[in-house]
Order: structure tokens, then C-alpha cells, then sequence
């Protein structure tokens, strides 16, 4: 099992180089490795047991593998399989596969982390290929979209850095467990560091903009997965040392609360579906124990939105509700869109069913209020008009706003010329959508007469408010408001991470 596991972490890195060798086969190449990820991903998901590689024991340098990290390497490889259907037949270079395969293979080495040492590789690693990705289209916009991920994800990771080396320096040993035993402030550095790559609470602002500003594919990416590396760390440490726990439960019921918030209020589809995913990162949370199969249900989930998003007609819901969709994109919105709200028949309904049974009493009913935000949030594509006729050509619209949005204007779609949905789109989508409902019959303990009612009552919930405060003809629409991008600016981004520091010392020192 070592030989496999140290094979199957370096095989992505080493195809990554062949693709330069043989572009031709780089479409090929990259799928391939999806399928690799996939088989070794289910096989830990169907294994109970838990696998430990030391690498070096001196150290504390631990590769773990186990049904935690299995669920987050299934999601890794079916959203970057579906992001590789998608771009099959859109004339991407080999330098984006060549990325697209090193940002699969790094995430997988995060899950598989044990120590802070190599996941620091790792993430930065990540950090590195997403910027390629992020920049890919070359334009002023996409290269300083991708500059400003980069540095807000260095200056993270130098906090980071400096936390890792103190818990050496207490423990002799970089490994998860030293945490436990670590000073107050490599605690505090540490989780800021995680807090902001994983876009969680104040910290995680950066990421509206950055998920729909870059290119469709690569929100799906990002989105999907690679916001993942920041919370599976997180999630691992609080199974190892349980002090832990009680403050992530903090800033998971933070981060959920201020996604939504900032969901219900977005008129673009992009940045509701990047705050949603702030708010979805809260779930996956809160309830550590069963964060793998939250992760895959929202990662499914997500990529499909984003994608769908990417093709329909604009990105602005006052347009698309003057506007109908064909039948068959509606559909595939309509069934992600419940999935995330946790309706029952989708997978999404099970992971919020254990994720709630979880918590405590009175963190349940504020993970419940913001569920009926979810649906709120959601409503908004699930009550989009749409025609009788199947998709077969539209005008993709892929927005993106200008630099201004910045410091609050309003961007507008840049129009770009009617082209067809090609085969890979569907084929992503029956990827992704299809592993919403196989996804949903391995956890079948959720369905009780209890739970099923509470599902439909909180969705229900969601949609009267939807239709009593959302619409525009609604009595209520005169007091809607949007949250300032002000406060997305790299300059306020740095300051709250500084805030975030002087909570977490706070919260570490009580």
C-alpha cells in the first residue's frame, strides 16, 4: 500500500511534465489521472481501516490516508474530470492541462498531509498552479485577479509558516498532534493562515471575486476543490486534538451566517454561487466528523452551478428572469440548486441531515436558520423562467467584471459571441449531477419521516421568504441591499486578516 499511495501522489506531477512532451495527449493525459484519483479515492471511502505512511520519523512527517480523505480526493477527481469535459473541445493549450493536472495532483497531497511541513508544500503548490490557472486568459483583468489570489495567499501562508515552526519548536516534531501542546500564538498564526485559504469568515473575502472573475472551468476548479485545501486541514486537527473543536464550531456558524448573508444579497450569479460557497464552507465545518461526505455533496454540487452558470444568456438574475432558459439547463440548475439546499432524493439532503444531528441544540437551530438562507439564496435559479425547447444554442455571456467592481461598480457581461454547448458540457454535467444521486443512496440512514419533513419545511420556508422579500414586485424589495465591495480591496483584505489574528489570539489565550 505505501508503493501505491507514494506512486499515486507522484504520478500527476510526472504526467504534468509529460504533457509538454506530448501535447496532443494532454486532454487524455489529464483525464486519466481524474480516473487514477477516482479508484484510489473510493477505494479508502469503502475501507473503514486508516492508513499511516512515516516519511521521516524524526520529524513527525506523516502521510495519513483514511474514509476522511477519500471522500476529498472523490470530490477532487470528479470536479477536475467534469472542468476537463467541459474544456474538451474549447482549443485549451497544453499549459492549462499541464496546470489543471499539478493543481489535481497538489490537492491530493493535501489530503493525504498529516504534518504541517508537507502540507505547507502542498498549498503552496496549489497556490501557485491556481494563479496560473486564474491569469490563463492573459488579459489585465485575469492577471491582476490572479496576482491579488497570489498575494493574499502568500501573506496567509508566511503566517502560516511562522505558527508551523513554533509547534516544531515545542514539539521537536511537525506533526498534527504537536498542536496540542503548541504556544498560543502558532495556534492563532496557524489557523489564520488556513482561515484564509480556505475562505473562511472575515479572511475568506477575497473569494468572491476571485471564483467569478476567473473563467468558468476554473471557478468550477476552485470552487469544487481547491477552497477544500484550506478546510480539510482544519477539519483534521480538530479529529486530533479536541480542544479545538469548540472554536472551529465559532467560526464555522461565522463563516455560514456571513456567506449567506452575502448570497441572499448578490444580483450576479458568479458572485452568489462564490458566496454561497463562504457560506457552505461553515457546514462543512461544523461538524468535523462528517465533513468528507458535506465536502463531496457541495463540491458536486457547485462545479455544476458554476458551469451552468458560465452558459447561460447573462449573469445578472433582473435579465435572466426577463429571459428563459431552455428546459434542459433549468433542470440541471434546478437539481444542484435543491441538492445544496438539502432537499430529500439528492445527496445534499443527507449531508445536512448528519451534519446537524452533529451539534449541539442551539448551534443546530442557527445552522438551521441558515439553511433556510440557503434556500432563499437558491430560489433565485430554481424560480428562473424557462422555455419549452431543449438547449442547443445560446450566447455565452462569460462575465467578467471590470477592475472597478473593486471599489463597488457594477460590472457588465462582456458579450462574447453565440458558440454551441458542445458534448463535453452535457457529459460534465452527467458526471457531476448523476454523483448527486449515486451520492445519495450510500448514507441512506438519514431518511426518517422527521428528517424528510424538516428538510421540506425549512426549504419551504426559504421560498415563501424568497417570493415575500426577493421579487421585484415584492412589498419588501424597497429595503434590499448589497454588501460594499469595499470591503473586498486587497488593502481591507490584509486588515482583516489582522482582526482575524487578535480573535484567534483571544480565543486560543480563553
Amino acid at each position: 500500500m505505501s508503493a501505491i499511495t507514494i506512486a499515486w501522489i507522484a504520478l500527476p506531477f510526472f504526467v504534468g511534465f509529460c504533457i509538454y512532451l506530448l501535447p496532443k495527449c494532454d486532454r487524455y493525459l489529464t483525464l486519466a489521472i481524474t480516473v487514477a484519483s477516482l479508484g484510489y479515492g473510493l477505494s479508502r471511502v469503502f475501507n473503514a481501516s486508516s492508513f499511516r505512511l512515516q516519511l521521516l520519523d524524526q520529524f513527525g512527517v506523516t502521510l495519513v490516508v483514511d474514509p476522511l480523505s477519500g471522500h476529498f480526493i472523490v470530490t477532487n477527481a470528479l470536479v477536475t474530470a467534469a472542468v476537463v469535459l467541459y474544456c474538451w473541445s474549447k482549443g485549451k493549450t497544453a499549459f492549462f492541462y499541464t496546470q489543471l493536472t499539478i493543481l489535481h495532483g497538489s490537492i491530493n497531497a493535501v489530503f493525504v498531509c498529516a504534518d504541517f511541513v508537507s502540507l505547507y508544500v502542498a498549498l503552496e503548490v496549489v497556490g501557485i498552479a491556481a494563479f496560473l490557472l486564474i491569469a490563463y486568459p492573459r488579459t489585465n483583468r485575469a492577471i491582476w485577479v490572479g496576482l491579488r489570489y497570489l498575494f493574499v495567499s502568500n501573506t496567509a501562508m508566511l503566517f502560516y509558516l511562522i505558527g508551523a515552526v513554533l509547534v516544531y519548536q515545542a514539539n521537536h516534531s511537525f506533526a498534527f498532534s504537536g498542536l496540542g501542546n503548541a504556544p498560543t500564538e502558532a495556534v492563532a498564526l496557524i489557523f489564520l493562515g488556513l482561515l484564509t485559504k480556505g475562505g473562511i469568515f472575515i479572511s475568506g473575502l477575497w473569494l468572491p471575486m476571485t471564483h467569478s472573475e476567473s473563467e468558468t472551468p476554473v471557478s468550477a476548479m476552485l470552487s469544487g476543490s481547491v477552497v477544500k485545501t484550506g478546510v480539510f486541514p482544519l477539519v483534521r486537527c480538530a479529529l486530533v486534538v479536541e480542544e479545538i473543536g469548540p472554536m472551529l464550531q465559532i467560526f464555522s456558524m461565522g463563516t455560514a451566517i456571513l456567506g449567506v448573508a452575502y448570497a441572499i444579497s448578490e444580483q450576479d450569479t458568479k458572485r452568489m454561487l462564490a458566496a454561497s460557497t463562504i457560506s457552505q464552507v461553515g457546514f462543512i465545518l461544523a461538524a468535523p466528523a462528517v465533513a468528507g461526505f458535506y465536502a463531496l455533496t457541495h463540491g458536486l454540487a457547485k462545479a455544476s452551478l458554476f458551469l451552468i452558470a458560465g452558459n447561460l444568456s447573462s449573469r445578472k438574475f433582473q435579465e435572466l428572469r426577463r429571459n428563459p432558459m431552455p428546459t434542459t439547463l433549468w433542470l440541471m440548475l434546478a437539481i444542484a440548486s435543491l441538492s445544496i439546499s438539502g432537499f430529500p432524493l439528492l445527496a445534499g439532503f443527507e449531508a445536512k441531515v448528519f451534519t446537524l444531528k452533529q451539534l449541539l441544540p442551539w448551534q443546530e437551530m442557527v445552522m438551521t436558520a441558515v439553511s433556510v438562507g440557503t434556500a432563499i439564496a437558491f430560489a433565485k435559479f430554481i424560480f428562473l423562467p424557462f422555455t419549452g425547447q431543449l438547449a442547443r444554442q445560446i450566447r455565452g455571456q462569460e462575465a467578467i467584471p471590470s477592475l472597478a467592481s473593486v471599489g463597488g461598480a457594477t460590472a457588465e457581461p462582456t458579450g462574447e459571441s453565440t458558440s454551441e454547448i458542445n458534448a463535453g458540457f452535457w457529459l460534465a454535467m452527467l458526471l457531476l449531477l448523476d454523483g448527486l444521486i449515486a451520492a445519495n443512496t450510500l448514507y441512506y440512514e438519514g431518511y426518517t419521516v422527521s428528517n424528510v419533513i424538516k428538510a421540506l419545511i425549512t426549504i419551504g420556508l426559504g421560498w415563501l421568504a424568497y417570493f415575500l422579500f426577493m421579487q421585484p414586485w415584492a412589498f419588501f424589495q424597497r429595503w434590499a441591499f448589497q454588501f460594499p465591495k469595499v470591503l473586498e480591496k486587497i488593502e481591507h483584505l490584509i486588515g482583516g486578516m489582522s482582526l482575524i489574528l487578535l480573535l484567534l489570539f483571544g480565543m486560543v489565550l480563553a
